[in-house]
């Protein structure tokens, strides 16, 4: 039995940057056996901080895309990204699989893998500013060009879940917990 629909789920965990998608990662991963978090290349500097990545130039990361080597692939906030083939590949074994993912890459998904569902963090825009700057890897412009982005709507005709990461860490990795194993009949 190969086809999509005796896959493992896959989970698109997206938000606007500050929302804190890689700490709730990092929180619930432990927490979830089997789970498998997507290793995504970025075309930026190795000691940029965020997520665990594969960090390439962007003449590498063509030279990738010219290969065959990503199932997805996105630019965004001047920086590209993508997601390898083999980083999906434990979903045939049963594993769900979650990747921190990007609102326009989220049609190209749905298309891709039809069991997907999307985790869709949101917190309130003051909070948003807070942890952007405190972060300290972008401009002031870009700061508020992140901000203006989170308001966007996502695409239609998905299966999503909402996470409010406003408040304690705590509270938002139990919900995204409870997304990632739910009850099954």
């Amino acid at each position: 039995m190969t086809g999509p629909e005796h896959m493992a789920p896959v989970f698109a965990l997206v938000g606007p940057s500050g929302v804190g998608k890689d700490s709730l990662l990092a929180a619930v991963a432990p927490r979830v056996p089997g789970l498998h978090v997507v290793q995504r290349v970025i075309t930026r500097a190795p000691d940029a901080g965020g997520e665990p990545c594969l960090a390439v130039t962007l003449e590498e990361f063509e030279r990738m895309l010219e290969a065959g080597d990503f199932a997805l692939h996105w630019g965004a906030h001047d920086l590209r990204y993508g997601i390898r083939w083999s980083e999906l590949a434990p979903r045939a074994a049963g594993r769900p699989v979650v990747f921190n993912g990007s609102r326009r890459a989220l049609e190209q998904a749905a298309e891709l893998l039809p069991e997907l569902e999307v985790l869709h963090v949101t917190a309130r825009s003051e909070v948003l500013a807070e942890r952007l700057a405190a972060r300290g890897r972008e401009s002031t412009a870009q700061i508020a060009a992140r901000l203006a982005r989170a308001a966007l709507p996502l695409p239609g005709g998905l299966r999503v879940h909402e996470i409010d990461n406003s408040g304690p860490l705590e509270v938002a990795a139990a919900r995204l917990v409870a997304l990632l194993q739910p009850v099954r009949a």
